[in-house]
């Protein structure tokens, strides 16, 4: 086992920092801040970070096959033109639902993209239940939900075989298994894989790597745990200088860096000085794993 190194890469703190996501082309890691309604991109040749504002609680940025990105954004999927810095709305959903917000996103191996929604928080974790749903934008632009009662829709992923969809809807403390058909997008015979443990807190974001691994970031445990979907074990966990751990993924040039995000939104002053980096995005070094290359939305 090669020796894990944690590092700081943008010590600017998100107040919901969320989705990273690898941009093997501009070298650059892209990612949001949820309630600070932007879309980020740090450059990690240069450093710099570069953002696009916009009008709404952003909660997930994709790439896109045609070039630039997919977003969502309040209750809405959207398209991103970067230069422009231009937003255009593609669909809305929930639309029965004031209150609600997208969360978490990811495209499939299909070039679809999943992502679900939940209720305005109050406060970090605390909000009106069952108000959330999970759903698809094909890539004709046309919509399917899945299923709704969701309170936080969260972290997702595939296996490397296409043939299980993993999710997370936070408050149920589980990691989820689906059968998936690729072709057609659904899912079916939902399990729990895995039931976190009280000092893990609540499970987050979440990334496959090339061992068919999963990685999913603790909100309020300070760490990122590897689960052996086979077992439904823990089989590694790694430590965060800060407590609110969101989100992971894999990348640099081989995939073999992870990058996990974190917010500050909800603590006190007394909590910030003990934790300076909280909203920052870590850069781990030494896993010995790579990660998948995440997938482009074809629409």
């Amino acid at each position: 086992m090669s020796s894990v190194k944690i590092e700081c890469v943008v010590s600017e703190n998100c107040k919901i920092g969320e989705s990273p996501v690898w941009e093997e082309k501009e070298s650059s890691l892209l990612y949001v801040d949820i309630s600070g309604k932007k879309i980020c991109r740090w450059n990690s040749f240069t450093k710099q970070v570069q953002s696009v504002s916009v009008d709404a609680p952003v909660s997930s940025v994709a790439l896109r096959k045609s070039g630039d990105y997919v977003v969502t954004l309040g209750t809405r999927f959207a398209a991103l033109k970067w230069k422009d810095q231009s937003v255009t709305t593609i669909v809305h959903v929930d639309k029965d639902k004031p209150n609600n917000r997208f969360n978490d996103g990811k495209v499939d191996p299909a070039g679809r993209f999943f992502a679900g929604t939940m209720a305005e928080e109050i406060r970090p974790a605390v909000l009106e239940r069952h108000q959330g749903a999970l759903y698809t934008l094909f890539p004709d632009h046309s919509v399917v939900k899945h299923f709704d009662h969701v309170d936080i829709s969260n972290g997702l992923d595939w296996s490397l075989d296409h043939k299980t969809f993993f999710y997370i809807d936070s408050l149920s403390y589980s990691v989820d298994a689906f059968d998936y058909d690729l072709q057609t997008g659904k899912m079916s015979n939902r399990r729990s894989m895995y039931k976190l443990e009280k000092e893990e807190s609540i499970p987050d974001g979440m990334c496959i790597d090339t061992e068919g691994k999963l990685w999913v970031a603790c909100y309020d445990g300070g760490r990122v745990i590897r689960l052996d979907p086979e077992t439904g074990k823990r089989i590694q966990t790694v430590k965060l200088p800060v407590d609110k751990t969101t989100s992971c993924c894999f990348g640099g040039k081989d995939y073999s860096e992870m990058y996990v995000t974190s917010a500050c939104q909800g603590m006190d002053d007394e909590s910030f000085s003990r934790q300076p980096q909280a909203g920052g995005i870590f850069k781990i070094t030494g896993l010995g794993v790579k990660g998948v290359p995440p997938h482009s939305f074809a629409g």
